[in-house]
C-alpha cells in the first residue's frame, strides 16, 4: 500500500492510464457531481469534499476487496481500461510528469474509491488540511477485471445543510 498527500484542486483527484489523452471535462454531468465520480474509458475523476490536501492510500489487489463499506462515508466503483499497465494518480492540476505511478495489470481494471472523515473535513473546509484529524481520506483499491462494468455508488454521503 502506498500513502500519498494530494492537492484536490477543483475538488478532484484523477486516476488514469499513463498516456491517456481523455478530457474528463464533459464527464462532469449533474449526476457525476452528485455521485462525485466522472468516468472516461481510461480515466476516472473522483470528487472530493474539500479543495485542499487530502490523504490518499493506494492498494493494488489480486481480486475484489472484502466489503468494508460500513467503515466509510462515500464509496464508488468504476471501470477503466489500462493499456500501459501503469496508473497515474494525481490532483486535478498537479504536474503529470511528477505524479505517482503504479504498476497494474494491463486491460480492464475495477477501481473502488472509499472516502472517510468527510463530516470533519467539510466542517473545517479550507483548514481541514491543517490537522490529520480533520483531513479527508481517500482509499483507492484497484484490481484486474475481465470487462468493463457500470459505475456504481455503493454508499452515498450527503453534505450537511
Amino acid at each position: 500500500m502506498a500513502e500519498l498527500t494530494l492537492f484536490a484542486d477543483y475538488r478532484q483527484i484523477h486516476v488514469f492510464d499513463e498516456g491517456s489523452q481523455t478530457d474528463l471535462g464533459d464527464a462532469w454531468t449533474d449526476q457525476a457531481d452528485e455521485d462525485r465520480l466522472a468516468v472516461g474509458e481510461d480515466s476516472v475523476a473522483l470528487g472530493t469534499t474539500v479543495n485542499v490536501d487530502v490523504t490518499v492510500s493506494v492498494e493494488a489487489l489480486d481480486g475484489p476487496p472484502t466489503d468494508d463499506n460500513i467503515d466509510f462515508d462515500h464509496v464508488v466503483e468504476a471501470s477503466l481500461h489500462c493499456s500501459s499497465g501503469r496508473l497515474v494518480i494525481m490532483g486535478c492540476t498537479d504536474y503529470e510528469p511528477d505524479a505517482a505511478r503504479f504498476s497494474v495489470s494491463k486491460g480492464w481494471l475495477r477501481l473502488r474509491a472509499s472516502r472517510s472523515n468527510l463530516d470533519r473535513a467539510y466542517q473545517a473546509d479550507l483548514d481541514s488540511a491543517d490537522d490529520f484529524a480533520t483531513m479527508e481520506r481517500l482509499r483507492l483499491q484497484v484490481w484486474s477485471a475481465g470487462a468493463a462494468a457500470p459505475s456504481v455508488v455503493v454508499r452515498r454521503w450527503i453534505e450537511p445543510e
